[in-house]
């Protein structure tokens, strides 16, 4: 009596297969240049798409305890704020669009979260910095001066460049944050703004 053929392969089977090898004809179709490529050289959209990579890194090789979703802050301690944040009424209105830390002149400046320079330069009269953190965040710090290029990815904690005078009557760090072109607090991200605590109206027994 002859053995029953052989049962078909699982249709399972049959599909893992035909997506490893469509893997490997993708990944074979691509130049090794390419594959190699330096994050500098990268575009824009894609430093934006590292910087996210590097910034989920980073919080899987963190313990737990230390895995802080908040940024950490641009400048060393003490974190002396000497001018809060106050929101305009409007876009064009009067108001304090960040928060003025007290430094000292040539003080590290760092990169608060990971992202791609937006703009580095000279504007009006002292120096910006700008990161974009993507997700329509954007930072700024300024007078800082730094030597590097727009599209330069950054990490988190990496120095941007260095505080100069010439802001406040001090030197000071000026941190702002926008988020879709509106500024916020960047207290919002540092984690610097106490929850609303609940009063009650009377006397409790």
């Amino acid at each position: 009596m002859s053995p029953p053929p052989p049962a078909p392969p699982h249709p399972r089977a049959v599909a893992l297969l035909l997506l490893a090898l469509l893997a490997l004809a993708t990944f074979a179709a691509v130049p090794s240049s390419a594959r190699a490529a330096p994050v500098g050289a990268l575009a824009p959209a894609d430093a934006l798409a590292a910087a996210d990579a590097l910034a989920a890194t980073d919080a899987l090789a963190a313990p737990a305890a230390l895995a802080d979703p908040l940024w950490s802050w641009p400048v060393d301690e003490p974190h002396r704020i000497v001018r809060p944040f106050i929101a305009p009424a409007t876009a064009y209105a009067s108001g304090h669009r960040g928060v003025d830390i007290a430094g000292t002149e040539g003080a590290v400046v760092r990169a608060p979260a990971a992202g791609i320079v937006h703009f580095s330069g000279f504007v009006v009269n002292r120096y910006v910095v700008s990161i974009d953190h993507g997700g329509g965040v954007l930072s700024s710090f300024e007078p800082v001066l730094s030597d590097l290029a727009e599209g330069a990815l950054v990490r988190r904690g990496e120095p941007i460049g260095a505080l100069q005078s010439g802001y406040c009557g001090a030197p000071c760090l000026h941190f702002g944050v926008r988020v879709d072109g509106l500024y916020v607090s960047p207290l919002n991200f540092l984690g610097g703004i106490p929850h609303s605590v609940l009063l009650p109206t009377r006397s409790l027994p």
